[in-house]
């Protein structure tokens, strides 16, 4: 569960990126975060996975009140939050078996787990015949892929999906939002933080607007983004 209550966020350059935030994201939910560049949407990811602290307001993880949260738990509380990149972020010398690996061994998995965990996710995302590819010799679909599978090999409570469509056509897009919903329907929640308006409009789910720093939406009556934006 991810809840902000009341939370601003002012840079020390005085930009205010967000006014009074309050949001609450419930087990199992599949959410779509909208809103056009400069919005907000960044800072609340970099709030939720504790690389900033608010200015004012609270924030709830998965359990962890980050308020309060001492430096030795964040590591702990990170877990629980798989986040996707729009980038992909892949280690291009290494496989996509040892892309999904690294997460593992960050956290100090055994041999073992890893060899049992990781063809488990790669089937489940429809790479089990990719694992001894390297990056370049994947598409840009295949790619996301990976980088769906390394945030989810740890088990997450919760996947963060930050712009995860947006180096891909609208086919693939489709595809990994497909993706996504499934691994929802396993139990995992999802944040899908986009500003592609024909997306979010091919799926049913809530949806929580964001601009200029106020949530100005939030609900299931198909929030639709300006073309500008």
């Amino acid at each position: 569960m991810i809840e902000f209550r009341n939370v601003n966020k002012v840079y020390e350059a005085g930009n205010r990126a967000l006014e009074g935030v309050s949001l609450r994201i419930e087990d199992g939910e599949f959410v779509f975060l909208v809103g056009p560049s400069g919005s907000g949407k960044s800072t609340i990811i970099k709030l939720l996975t504790a690389e900033l602290e608010p200015t004012s307001g609270s924030i709830e993880v998965n359990g962890y009140k980050l308020e309060t949260i001492k430096k030795r738990q964040i590591p702990y509380m990170r877990r629980t939050v798989g986040v996707i990149f729009q980038d992909f972020r892949l280690i291009e010398n290494k496989t996509v078996f040892e892309n999904v690996a690294y997460g593992m061994r960050i956290v100090g998995a055994s041999s073992k787990e890893i060899k049992a965990r990781v063809p488990y996710v790669l089937d489940l995302v429809g790479l089990e015949n990719r694992g001894r590819r390297l990056p370049h010799e994947l598409s840009g679909g295949e790619q996301q892929r990976v980088a769906i599978a390394r945030a989810l090999v740890n088990n997450p409570a919760m996947i963060v999906a930050d712009e995860p469509t947006g180096n891909l056509d609208p086919q693939r897009s489709y595809e990994i939002m497909m993706l996504l919903e499934s691994i929802n329907a396993l139990g995992t929640t999802v944040m899908v933080v986009t500003h592609e308006r024909e997306l979010v409009n091919r799926f049913t789910k809530r949806v929580i607007a964001i601009n200029e720093g106020k949530v100005i939406n939030d609900g299931m009556d198909g929030y639709y983004i300006n073309e500008e934006t």
